[in-house]
């Protein structure tokens, strides 16, 4: 079968831009079942989708099927790619973290009029069941993680599927991805490389941990790493096989066993596979870290660590946030990782329910303090399926009026809490307060910005992000944001 995947484009976020990995698991291990791929990326593509679809039409090599990726900001493009492709005859296909923790939405009126099928969990084994028993001519039945409609009727998989054995998947199908189209994965700190060959790898899946604010919809709570001998092995295709010039770790918690990632970090200087740079793109736990590590991980490559700080408040790590972490250990994390000779990123959420002006000004304060190469701060998005969205749908409003409103860069009020003590305004002026002290009130950090490249040969979106972080604007405001209409019914 001729199956296209796809993945709609992020207009809301940053102009940088890495693969979308997941569908390059399903594509590899479609490619293996003997089927044809094409892999979409509506980010890198200069033609939209629909060019795609009626070239192999005139062609007579038509696409049958079309499986589309979506988190929750991007699931409007998402049903309106969808509705494309149904108008061209192909089968449509839903998944990703959205469809996984609302899958019924999707085939509800008026969007079953053009959504056929919705997995939840990972789908790699589900989908080529699918197209399987599609090619075959046959009703797909309950296959694993499915939805579909049947008549009036939803029939629906009890099931979430986690892959036990990571191992046992195909590597990613890199060679699908136009990789020249995509950026380097150095946010903020280095010049867009118009040559850049910057791959993503996956160590593992799922994290235990129960972050409030996090869903982790697709991999869920439970830790399932990649041995290190099978890494090593796609960490030597990126670079040998694919002429990888930088490779970023997309785990959610790829240390959790401080051993595993050590022996990893020792096998890549073993196999000479530390001349290319490779950073953490997600935050590390800082609990599952120490020295030898840092060192360990500069010594196999590595040139940039994250850290998932969060907040400056023990008590709202603690009781709020549920982060299993302390300032203390966030402290030693970032001086070990500066012992060793790593950058350090750090990412902080301002906003989370229980949020006051004194925690807030914690969290600044630590900010500089630790004083990482790169400060991201953000505010907090009540995303569906984790336990900060239902402890505000319990005891406050969500002021997002669509989907689209969730989306963690556009900058602005989401909800309030009926507390008598969360204020929504200062949680974005102390957000922007943040930007201000931690970029704009120091020498330094001014001449770094100006010092970088990518600032002025990206003038225009240089100036929307002052204009963001910095100055604002109305609809960022709680008032503008609640007024617009009803708040979202979910």
């Amino acid at each position: 079968m001729r199956i296209i995947l796809a993945s709609p484009e992020a207009k809301v976020w940053s102009a940088r831009k890495h693969i979308p990995l997941g569908l390059g698991y399903l594509a590899a291990v479609l490619r293996e079942a003997g089927h044809q791929v094409r892999i979409y990326d509506a980010a890198v593509e200069d033609v939209p989708v629909e060019y795609y679809l009626d070239l192999a039409e005139e062609q007579g090599r038509p696409y049958r099927l079309i499986g589309i990726t979506a988190t929750t900001p991007l699931i409007q493009e998402a049903w309106e790619m969808a509705a494309l492709a149904k108008k061209r005859g192909l089968v449509t296909v839903l998944g990703g973290p959205h469809l996984t923790i609302m899958p019924f939405e999707s085939l509800e009126p008026p969007r079953d009029r053009f959504v056929d099928y919705v997995f939840k969990g990972e789908a790699e084994y589900s989908l080529l069941e699918l197209v399987t028993a599609l090619e075959a001519g046959r009703e797909p039945g309950v296959i694993p993680g499915i939805h579909f409609r049947h008549g009036d009727e939803i029939v629906a998989s009890p099931e979430s599927p986690m892959i036990p054995d990571l191992d046992a998947l195909p590597f990613p199908a890199h060679d699908l991805f136009q990789i020249d189209r995509y950026t380097n994965l150095q946010p903020l700190t280095d010049g867009l490389d118009p040559n850049a060959r910057s791959f993503t790898i996956l160590t593992s899946r799922g994290c235990p941990y129960k972050c409030t604010f996090c869903s982790k919809p697709v991999t869920g709570d439970t830790w399932r790493a990649r041995s290190v001998e099978n890494v090593v092995q796609e960490w030597r295709w990126l670079v040998k096989g694919l002429g990888a010039t930088e490779i970023g770790v997309t785990d959610d918690i790829w240390n959790l066993k401080l051993p595993r990632a050590k022996e990893l970090c020792r096998r890549l200087i073993q196999e000479g596979l530390n001349t290319v740079p490779w950073v953490t793109v997600h935050g590390m736990k800082v609990n599952h870290t120490d020295l030898e590590l840092f060192q360990l991980m500069k010594a196999a490559g590595c040139k940039r660590v994250g850290f998932g700080v969060e907040n400056g408040d023990d008590r709202m790590l603690r009781d709020v946030i549920r982060k299993g972490q302390t300032v203390e250990m966030v402290r030693a994390a970032f001086r070990n990782a500066k012992a060793a000779g790593l950058q350090t990123m750090g990412f902080f959420i301002f906003g989370m329910p229980g949020d006051t002006e004194e925690t807030m000004e914690k969290t600044i304060q630590l900010a500089l303090e630790l004083d990482p190469e790169l400060a991201n701060f953000m505010l907090a998005a009540p995303f569906p399926g984790t336990a900060m969205y239902d402890m505000i749908r319990e005891g406050g409003e969500i002021f997002a009026d669509n989907w689209t409103d969730y989306a963690i860069h556009e900058q602005k009020a989401r909800f309030t809490m009926h507390d008598g003590q969360y204020d929504p305004e200062l949680v974005v002026r102390k957000w922007r307060e943040a930007y201000r002290r931690f970029y704009l009130y120091r020498p330094r950090r001014v001449l770094e910005k100006a010092l970088m490249k990518e600032n002025w040969t990206n003038l225009p979106n240089t100036l929307a992000q002052v204009k963001r972080f910095f100055i604002g604007h109305k609809d960022q405001t709680a008032d503008a944001v609640s007024a617009q209409k009803d708040p979202v019914a979910v």
